[in-house]
């Protein structure tokens, strides 16, 4: 018999709704691991505890009276500090926004409470969600439960860590480079980067409109271990809220695909010199979708290159104008020196090159559209190294720069907008490492069927992590 903290979102819920037991047994057992985890690994970073218990306990009065049940009827559920939920703050791992406190939900966590969802908890960012690991001034480091020494990713590092050490079976995280997959690498976890506009966004906290290019880049999601959890919460999170005048109302699943859906698979890595254990996972993955019926090919994507270049220069060109003022006055120096490299990193732009850029996005769109529309599917690497140590990224220029020349994939898929799972494979020098799964625009669910498909051959990873306890 598995405790309850153990079990999936899936399996909570379906135990809710069959009594086997409550959602206030569910949010104690998870709240028991809490206690006994989270002083150490300082990924869950705000309690909400005493407002979750009055919730599970509404939750079970509504189990009691026969009441319909969301499909998160009585999950519990984190948030990560960068989004609003009301009547708690909203740093964003900045000490002097520690008192910013919400009035009012965000659409993902209104849609996630209107499925049922307990909110436990909320999970830790680094300064301004803008750091390939998680460390800020206001709430501390965040340490990634396989060791202490390894990052746990960024931005989600709070998400990533509580998801991988038990803390709960879902937590949500956003990504504008990476900031859900590489927590979800860092930690053996699973994730999938929505596509542009599939979740609604607003923060009533936020004291301006976000850029375009920023805009279309940022999604919101979720960490979880299992890709059936993924594929819960996440079409949960797409439902429709006026507050997003931008948002792509279509739902979770598209239509089907005719015959297998075939798979291209790549190890490319555009002149990096990759590691070949991560060559490796990419090949052992795609013999796994190859046994579950998929039609596995070999060819390689239009270049990459291009598009993670450019989110260097017209997303990094944006980034400055909209948040460079706030770093430079409110950032620690470790911030202010880590935006200094992404700027040299790429390049800002002035208004001619900036319009130019943006004229330019539309012929990679149109390149990976047409590869896409004969290969629904691409499997690749997503770090094309081993993990990196939790402070790596703020050690040098040529230190950050290898951990974002080696996750190419990763950026270039924000530019492009495109979904992008990521999932723990197995570990490659004692430590996780994990495989990306690019998809059609708005086809999430073909993403996570493939991810569950080669979790159910490979196994999850964070169960080898939990049989150390």
């Amino acid at each position: 018999m598995t405790e309850l903290w153990q079990r999936t979102a899936v399996e909570l819920a379906e135990g809710i709704r069959r009594r086997d037991h409550t959602a206030t047994e569910a949010l104690e057992s998870v709240l028991s691991r809490v206690d006994d985890r989270n002083p150490h690994l300082n990924a869950i970073t705000y309690d909400c505890r005493d407002a979750a218990r009055a919730e599970a306990a509404a939750a079970d009065e509504g189990v009691a009276a026969g009441v319909e049940l969301g499909p998160l009827h009585g999950v519990p559920v984190t948030i990560k500090e960068n989004v609003d939920q009301a009547g708690t703050p909203n740093p964003n791992g900045v000490p002097a926004f520690a008192d910013l406190i919400a009035s009012t939900d965000a659409p993902l966590v209104s849609n996630l409470r209107k499925a049922g969802a307990v909110i436990f908890g909320r999970t830790n960012t680094p300064e301004f969600s803008m750091r390939a690991t998680t460390d800020n001034p206001l709430r501390g480091r965040t340490r990634n439960p396989w060791d202490d020494e390894a990052s746990p990713g960024g931005s989600s590092g709070g998400a990533g860590s509580a998801c991988a050490a038990g803390l709960g079976p879902l937590h949500h995280g956003n990504d504008i480079g990476g900031s859900l997959r590489f927590p979800s690498f860092a930690n053996g976890t699973t994730t999938v980067k929505p596509s542009s506009f599939r979740v609604p966004v607003f923060n009533a906290t936020a004291t301006a409109e976000r850029p375009l290019l920023s805009a279309t880049m940022s999604c919101q999601g979720i960490i979880a271990r299992t890709a059936a959890d993924v594929r819960l919460a996440t079409s949960v999170m797409i439902a429709p809220d006026p507050r997003d005048p931008n948002h792509v109302p279509l739902p979770w699943e598209g239509p089907a695909v005719d015959g297998p859906i075939t798979v291209a698979v790549t190890t490319e890595s555009n002149g990096y010199n990759m590691h070949p254990a991560m060559g490796e996972l990419v090949e052992r993955s795609a013999e796994m979708l190859a046994d579950a019926g998929y039609h596995v090919v070999h060819v390689d994507p239009p270049s990459i290159l291009g598009p993670a270049r450019e989110w260097f220069r017209a997303g990094v060109t944006e980034m400055g104008l909209s948040l460079g003022p706030a770093v430079a006055t409110h950032g620690s120096e470790t911030i202010q020196q880590v935006f200094e490299w992404y700027y040299e990193l790429g390049e800002i732009l002035d208004r001619d090159d900036y319009v130019q850029s943006m004229g330019e996005r539309a012929r990679y769109l149109r390149e990976w559209s047409l590869f896409l529309d004969e290969y629904p599917l691409l499997v690749t690497p997503f770090l094309m190294r081993p993990l990196y140590n939790w402070n790596d990224d703020a050690q040098s220029f040529e230190v950050l720069k290898d951990i974002f020349d080696s996750s190419m994939y990763s950026c270039g898929t924000n530019y492009l907008g495109l979904p992008a799972g990521v999932f723990g494979v197995d570990l490659v020098e004692g430590l996780p490492a994990a495989v990306q799964i690019v998809g059609r625009r708005y086809r999430e669910d073909l993403v996570v069927d493939a991810m569950e498909a080669v979790q159910e051959r490979n196994g999850i990873l964070t169960d080898r992590l939990w049989s150390r306890d």
